[in-house]
């Protein structure tokens, strides 16, 4: 399998992911737009991976790189690609699906709950209907036309959604490691202010117990989404 992900800034990579590309022997090769790389052309790419980032959709006067990503990223589900959408990513394949992405009404930073949705318990019955996971977002998007709602908050309707059952949006981060979570703070500490669904530092990096959890539930849902979940 032909693995390829877009990368936005350089302390938001691909976490434990990487490790389940590892372990499946699959090969993988990255755009790295914050070092001004283009992406290739969509035929060669079996699976393609978006991470995340402190910019949004909308900011294409700030990141011009956005316009071609948005362009890549919909030729690349229209080739009948898998795709995976983390956070900005999500967010990403929400607006090339043809909704609106904006501010949502209350920011989620820390370790909060999502629930599975009748239609996310049919997906993913091997998760529980409610786990704790890591979050870090301001947007949310409304539900595009053909997809399925799997995931949501009390913060946040649209957590997940998959699309013809190969495109999958994720607003929250089960591939993150503690490593990921120090560089997140370190970088984005400005976004940690004070809301009902914001937690501080010390609250995230105390703790850990959340992460062997996320990442059984990371390696489920990939192996699912490419149609091997036995793997």
């Amino acid at each position: 399998m032909r693995i390829h992900w877009l990368q936005h800034v350089p302390f938001e990579g691909l976490g434990t992911i990487s490790n389940w590309i590892q372990k499946n022997k699959f090969t993988a090769t990255v755009t790295r737009f914050w070092q001004n790389e283009s992406p290739p052309g969509a035929d060669g790419i079996d699976f393609l991976i978006l991470m995340g980032g402190p910019m949004s959709v909308y900011e294409e006067d700030k990141y011009s790189w956005l316009e071609e990503e948005k362009i890549f990223v919909k030729a690349c589900i229209e080739s009948n690609a898998r795709v995976l959408g983390i956070c900005l990513g999500a967010q990403l394949i929400a607006e090339v699906l043809g909704v609106q992405v904006y501010k949502n009404r209350h920011t989620e930073i820390g370790w909060l709950p999502v629930q599975l949705t009748a239609e996310g318990n049919r997906e993913w019955p091997f998760l529980q209907p409610q786990m704790t996971v890591f979050q870090w977002h301001g947007d949310t998007f409304d539900l595009p036309d053909g997809c399925r709602h799997l995931v949501q908050s009390e913060a946040c309707r649209h957590q997940a959604f998959i699309y013809r059952d190969r495109v999958l949006a994720l607003q929250y981060h089960l591939e993150s490691t503690p490593m990921n979570v120090k560089n997140m703070i370190m970088n984005c500490g400005a976004d940690i202010t004070s809301g009902p669904y914001i937690q501080s530092a010390d609250t995230m990096l105390a703790t850990d117990g959340h992460f062997e959890k996320n990442h059984d539930a990371m390696d489920k849902i990939l192996s699912k989404l490419i149609g091997n979940p036995q793997i």
